[in-house]
């Protein structure tokens, strides 16, 4: 995490797009949590998905209706990587061989997480869940994270209407320059995308460099020599062609960058029971209230479980230095708010929804609530309660 106690400093962080091999991973194991949902809201999924050389291995465990079958679930990965947009030798959605082993969910889990009798619903597993949020930028959230999904969301959205020919798998990192704790301009800004044989590296840097410049604030932009798009020269082999991906490996892409603590579990292809996935929305719900009520510039929050037990094991807020109320206070306040039990967070959040596809890539935080409850964790519904703390 970035310590506090330093002014001027240089930091860094990175995002892969859609088409990264473990990103397709993730969006694969998503999609399949959607459709289990849709289905049946109760429905329990621990979906892993590996990908390599038009080959996609599905495994894991679920709980949920029959009429998600086999065959089912093969259509859905295949119909992902379509979206995605993979239509090349080594990786295509017509040719990729996908085999699915989902087994059902073990009967010593269900029992200590399943409501029964006098027991709440209980975490889906122990350990730790971090949330974080900051005054950098109006999403609350660190820069150097936020314009490197950025970069990579506008060249996404370029290649899918055809406006530029290049190709789904790329790469961003950006290091920002902090000035009295304020970023204030990027030294370096690395971009590495796919590209077809035939189109030059000085193409690339063509249809790159602008994209840069028209994401990140006016008067951010490195000098030439600090932008390095494809450094190597050539990147013409792409996705799980050239690189096996696995779900669950960007776990600080999907964060924060790197700019706060990370409990180490996984989101993607996990019901809102794992509490790896649901209380690290709520953790990141209630940093985002706190700092967007004024009670602090920066907020870090941790919670804590262990398996089949309903309620947190202990509940830390961090300020860094920067409160304006008393941190055991703010954490009080925010457990009379919310019920942060794993069924207490998934009622408020409204979890139990097919919505999980669309966070699998370009980040879990930072992004706009939508109508259907998608990014139900982005909401500012708590403002006003706990600004009567200050």
């Amino acid at each position: 995490m970035v310590s506090t106690r330093l002014k001027d400093y240089i930091f860094t962080s990175e995002s892969v797009s859609e088409g990264h091999p473990d990103k397709i991973c993730d969006q694969i194991s998503d999609a399949i949590v959607d459709a289990f949902l849709k289905e049946d809201p109760h429905s329990r999924c621990g979906i892993e998905t590996l990908a390599t050389t038009n080959r996609v291995v599905i495994a894991g465990e679920v709980r949920g209706p029959e009429s998600m079958t086999e065959g089912r679930i093969v259509d859905i990965a295949r119909n992902v990587i379509k979206e995605i947009g993979y239509e090349q030798g080594g990786f295509h959605w017509q040719k990729a061989q996908i085999e699915n082993i989902l087994h059902a969910q073990s009967v010593d889990i269900a029992v200590g997480v399943d409501a029964a009798g006098e027991k709440d619903e209980g975490a889906g597993d122990q350990g730790i869940m971090f949330g974080y949020a900051c005054k950098e930028t109006e999403e609350f959230m660190p820069a150097p994270i936020y314009y490197s999904h950025r970069i990579l969301e506008a060249l996404s959205k370029k290649w899918h209407k055809r406006e530029i020919p290049l190709g789904p798998d790329a790469k961003s990192q950006i290091s920002l320059i902090y000035k009295n704790g304020k970023p204030v301009g990027a030294s370096n800004v690395v971009v590495s995308i796919q590209h077809p044989e035939e189109v030059s590296l000085k193409q690339v840097k063509d249809i790159v460099i602008p994209v840069i410049k028209s994401v990140l604030p006016e008067g951010w932009m490195p000098s030439a020599d600090h932008i390095y798009v494809n450094p190597t020269g050539r990147f013409v082999i792409g996705g799980p062609d050239s690189d096996c991906g696995l779900t669950g490996r960007k776990i600080i892409v999907d964060t924060y960058g790197g700019a706060a603590p990370h409990g180490g579990g996984a989101f993607s292809g996990k019901d809102p029971t794992k509490v790896d996935r649901s209380a690290a929305y709520a953790a990141r719900y209630l940093a985002k209230n706190v700092v967007a009520s004024g009670l602090a510039e920066n907020c870090t929050m941790q919670l804590a479980y262990a398996i089949g037990v309903s309620k947190p094991l202990a509940v830390y807020v961090d300020t860094h230095g920067t409160g304006k109320v008393d941190e055991e206070v703010i954490a009080k306040e925010l457990q009379e708010l919310v019920n942060l039990s794993p069924r207490g967070i998934r009622e408020h959040l409204q979890l139990n929804r097919p919505i999980y596809r669309r966070t699998a890539a370009y980040g879990h935080f930072g992004r706009k609530p939508e109508a259907d409850g998608g990014f139900s964790w982005e909401r500012l519904d708590l403002v006003e309660s706990l600004k009567r703390l200050g």
